[in-house]
């Protein structure tokens, strides 16, 4: 990471010749140095149009304007070159909402890489469907909203979490272990802002229960899968994963007591490079400049 002030931009547009050009021409143009690029170009699949991906880090001090001129200056490029685009300034810290049940293992991850600035973050608060770790919570300072989930409040419970996350004015909601199925409209409220990690190597073993799963499928290589929340269940683009090899002599038991290693560094790295702009969404897929 740099130690400079930068703008990111990430992009993505139907492809055509010149994309670079025009992108590359701007910046230069307004005297901007480039410290970081990526491209990526996804080809035309039975009929669809191909699309081209970017990711472009700016020297914040190079240019002649701050990050709302630089929008508004470089919006007539992207109307015309048909862009989804969104420009991030490193020196504001992302704001993260954590929703976590019972199982502690990734919620103190996140916390110690939190704590020790290699996540430079904002945790607003952290909101849990269980009381279980509020004093571990609050000992560090951040507020702690127990929100309890039945099968007769649901609306309303997840009314309140998404009434918790716009008023703590959260940019992503992790679900560190969070046992819980959100609805549909908060899924639909923040897409693309909502990242879970599932302890499977997903599309196998999904839902309820992965290793047990797993255990009874006889599978040599259990994972976790760092993904966006969609409506549907742990169906979501996927961001990051990760394997670790077993046998035939692995409980079920063995495997959740592997499987939390890899949980919390899949989760760490897929929450890393979303925070750091490196994802990009295409339909169900994802493009990942690391």
């Amino acid at each position: 990471m740099h130690r400079d002030r930068f703008y990111t931009l990430s992009a993505s547009c139907p492809d055509r010749v010149g994309i670079i050009a025009r992108v590359s021409g701007f910046i230069s143009e307004h005297g901007g140095w480039i410290l970081e690029s990526s491209f990526h170009s996804d080809p035309a699949i039975e009929g669809s149009e191909g699309r081209y991906f970017m990711r472009i880090e700016v020297k914040a001090d190079s240019l002649p304007f701050a990050l709302a001129d630089f929008r508004e200056c470089f919006r007539p490029i992207a109307e015309d070159l048909r862009m989804d685009w969104r420009l991030a300034d490193s020196a504001v810290k992302k704001r993260v909402v954590i929703l976590v049940s019972k199982q502690e293992h990734c919620l103190y991850d996140l916390m110690a890489r939190w704590q020790s600035k290699e996540l430079d973050i904002e945790i607003p608060c952290v909101i849990s469907n269980h009381e279980t770790l509020r004093g571990f919570v609050e000992w560090h300072g951040i507020p702690f909203h127990h929100v309890p989930i039945a099968a007769d409040n649901k609306a309303e419970a997840y009314a309140e979490v998404q009434r918790l996350f716009e008023e703590a004015e959260g940019d992503t909601m992790v679900l560190a272990r969070y046992m819980q199925i959100l609805s549909a409209d908060l899924c639909a409220a923040h897409p693309g802002r909502i990242i879970n990690i599932h302890h499977s190597f997903l599309p196998s073993f999904v839902g309820a229960k992965p290793y047990h799963q797993a255990y009874q499928r006889g599978v040599k290589l259990i994972g976790a899968t760092c993904h966006y929340v969609t409506a549907d269940l742990d169906q979501g683009p996927i961001i990051e994963q990760d394997v670790i090899r077993i046998d035939h002599s692995d409980s079920p038991e063995d495997m959740v007591r592997y499987g939390k290693d890899i949980e919390k560094t899949v989760l760490a790295r897929g929450l890393r490079f979303h925070l750091e702009d490196r994802v990009l969404v295409h339909g169900n897929k994802t493009v990942v400049f690391r």
